[in-house]
This record gives structure tokens, sequence and C-alpha cells, in this order.
């Protein structure tokens, strides 16, 4: 992003959660360096592996590691401790409150695996946090309001998944599998696996869509 002749970096921030990596310890250590970085709960027991360190972890502290809640303590890590009773997931209660810090970007790690109803839980706070993306090393995973340009190299494969009955007037443009003003119904397959032989475009009128892009490089992307 630039503004004049001034480069503006964009806010960035990653949020652990307790699932699985999706990824080696290797990859995130080269992908993340010293970014914001905050916890729910379990996750920080990633971030102690990959040997980072995280301003912030939010939870009832029932997955965390005792030894690695007390380092990230003693090292200034802030921690808010909820009740195990509560009325939200530690997922929910990070992403709400790292939605209103003002980043640009939330990358968010080990959102899937484990339990079934975490992961099909964390994939619906897509569609209630903008700006959010679920990554792991061979995906991103992310809503569309009504329109995405997606730069990314031709031959990557990208599928579009309705999380509404029906996501009406789907136009896919510089696909192998092109679409124009189509409705997309709950439970049809017309859009997984298509792949990108261009800078792609997706534009839908009404619904809710998720983007899932199996990542061989990542250019850049504007939603």
């Amino acid at each position: 992003m630039t503004e004049g002749n001034v480069t503006m970096m964009k806010k960035l921030a990653y949020v652990f959660l307790s699932g699985e990596a999706g990824g080696s310890i290797e990859y995130y250590k080269n992908l993340i360096e010293e970014k914001d970085i905050y916890c729910g709960d379990g996750g920080a027991n990633l971030v102690d592996e990959i040997g980072l360190y995280p301003k912030e972890i939010w939870g009832d502290m029932d997955s965390v590691r005792e030894e690695v809640l007390k380092k990230f303590q003693e090292m200034g890590t802030q921690v808010k401790k909820f009740s195990p009773d509560k009325d939200f997931t530690d997922g929910e209660l990070i992403l709400e409150y790292v939605s209103s810090k003002g980043y640009d970007e939330i990358h968010v790690i080990g959102g899937f695996g484990g339990r079934i109803d975490h992961s099909l839980t964390n994939t619906n706070l897509l569609f209630k946090y903008r700006r959010v993306k679920f990554i792991t090393e061979r995906e991103e995973v992310f809503a569309i309001d009504s329109f995405a340009e997606l730069d990314y190299p031709s031959g990557t494969t990208v599928s579009f998944i309705p999380f509404t009955d029906e996501v009406v007037g789907v136009t896919l443009i510089g696909f192998k599998f092109p679409l124009d003003n189509y409705t997309l119904k709950r439970g049809e397959s017309i859009c997984m696996s298509n792949v990108i032989l261009q800078r792609g475009r997706v534009e839908f009128k009404a619904g809710k869509l998720l983007c899932v892009v199996q990542k061989k490089y990542r250019k850049n992307m504007e939603i």
C-alpha cells in the first residue's frame, strides 16, 4: 500500500488458538518473526514451541501448559483469565478483543483440527469478524463480503463454499471454470477446486461465501 512516496505497511496481528498448527515450526518462525501475537488459551503452547512471545493470552487456561503460562507471565505477557462457564469460546473472546485494536489484518493459526465443533464454530467467526483469515502452511481460509480480487499464481486451486441457502449472482472471472451471475445453493459443489488462470475476481449480490485457497505462493490479496 502506498501513499505519495511513502510506503504504508499493513498493521498485522497473529492470533494463536488451541487447534492443530497445520504447518511446521520452521514455517511459522520464518513467517511471523516479531509481529503482534495474541493467544487464545492453549495457542500459547505453540507460540512457545516456535520461540516467539505473545502480548496477551485470553481464556479459561485449561489448555495452556502451566510452565508455559508462568514463563510468559514472567516475560510480561498480560493474562486475562475467564471462568470455564463463560458464554463464549476462547477463540471468540480473543478475536473480539483483537478486532477492536485497529489491525488491518488478523491471521489466525490453530483454528482448525482437534474437536470438530470447535473447527466449525471458528469457521463461522470469519463472518463475524472482518479482516480475519485462518492460515496454515498449505491453505488460507477467509470470508468474502461481496467482492474479492485474488492475486495468486496461475494454477492456484481455489474453492468457494456457500454459507447461506443461496449465494446470488456469483460471477467468477480469471478462472478455468468461469461463472456469470450464477445462484450457488447450499450443498452444491460447482465452485469446488477451481483454478486461477490469471488474477482471479469473484463477486456476488447476496449471501455468505467462504473462500479456501490452496497456497503455493502468496503475492497479494485485496478483500
